[in-house]
């Protein structure tokens, strides 16, 4: 078996986003407001969690996450109105001595005098935002995770099929981009050609375009295309889940492929294995028709149905009852109110 064609691909990581940049980036989604100085946006962001402060006010802080954006919500709102200024002024002292990155305030509450004031004593940056704690916390997470997740450049395409991500690799000339061409030109969606950016969300890869390509391809003997100007918006996509791993190889006589689909190979990419198809490519092969039954197979196996699995038990069960003896019917189904058929 040909070795991996992803085993070494170098895989990176982002350590820290700065405060600034994350509210720059996100702030308006996140419907978030600065009650800080200039100069403390500059903290750094290092870890994807958001934490919520509120055993932590009641005075237990052994297992306070501090290295995590603190989140203010209606239940420790109304515990510090609870408590008084003096309450406030004593939890805020004792909590902004662990110099978290940033605090913010949900519900549309001005954050009160007491945080503040330690906040910008201490340089850290406070922010309040009109949304819900829930939709804060879901929102932020996920774009710190997409953030800090594991990410790589992969040598590829790929392209949704009947949303299917497929991952096209193999030889520079062995016909990736005009197999996802003609996808395209079929209806299906691209996500990137040539480049591929993959990153690990959640235990999911996503592969994106490259920034600077986008969604243009290239052909040898054409040259550049456009494919969102030529085919339209619905030809391409941002992002894709990369759920098949399709190798595009060329046909050699002496070469082992899968005939059954029994095998089940995978490929693993940071961690995660992902199906893998190796299709010997051949002059009057249709990779597109094959392509097409490869994402298809797929959906069938999603909903329990594995279409060589079956095929095989049907035929170890005909071949356990030849062997005890016991009559098979190897004919033909007949229906004797069909005649057209025999026709």
């Amino acid at each position: 078996m040909a070795e991996s064609r992803l085993k070494d691909i170098k895989i990176l990581h982002r350590e820290r986003l700065l405060v600034r940049d994350f509210f720059c980036r996100y702030g308006k989604d996140l419907q978030m407001a600065c009650h800080s100085s200039d100069s403390s946006l500059d903290a750094p962001i290092a870890e994807s969690g958001i934490h919520r402060p509120g055993l932590a006010m009641a005075g237990y802080t052994k297992v306070y996450s501090s290295q995590q954006i603190q989140v203010v919500g209606h239940t420790e709102w109304n515990y510090l109105e609870s408590i008084g200024h003096e309450g406030r002024v004593k939890v805020f002292e004792g909590l902004t001595e662990f110099k978290a990155p940033m605090w913010v305030v949900t519900h549309a509450q001005n954050p009160h005098a007491e945080l503040r004031e330690m906040c910008e004593r201490k340089g850290i940056p406070l922010f309040s935002t009109t949304l819900h704690t829930y939709e804060f916390i879901k929102l932020s997470q996920r774009i710190l995770e997409e953030f800090f997740a594991p990410h790589a450049i992969i040598h590829g395409s790929l392209v949704d099929v009947y949303g299917v991500g497929m991952l096209y690799i193999g030889d520079s000339n062995v016909g990736k981009s005009e197999c996802v061409l003609d996808l395209v030109e079929s209806g299906h969606r691209m996500v990137a050609d040539d480049v591929v950016h993959i990153s690990n969300v959640g235990r999911s890869i996503i592969g994106r375009p490259d920034p600077l390509i986008k969604h243009h391809m290239e052909i040898r003997g054409v040259g550049i295309l456009d494919i969102r100007s030529m085919f339209g918006i619905h030809a391409i996509r941002k992002q894709k889940k990369i759920e098949a791993i399709v190798e595009l190889q060329q046909w050699r006589q002496d070469g082992s492929y899968d005939r059954t689909g029994l095998n089940g190979a995978a490929e693993e990419i940071m961690g995660v294995k992902i199906p893998k198809i190796v299709i010997p490519v051949a002059p009057g092969k249709n990779l597109t028709v094959i392509s097409e039954v490869i994402a298809m197979n797929i959906l069938m196996k999603m909903n329990g149905q594995n279409v060589a699995e079956d095929f095989n038990e049907a035929l170890m069960q005909k071949i356990k009852a030849k062997a005890k003896g016991e009559y098979v019917d190897d004919l033909l189904d007949f229906d004797p109110q069909n005649w057209s058929y025999y026709e």
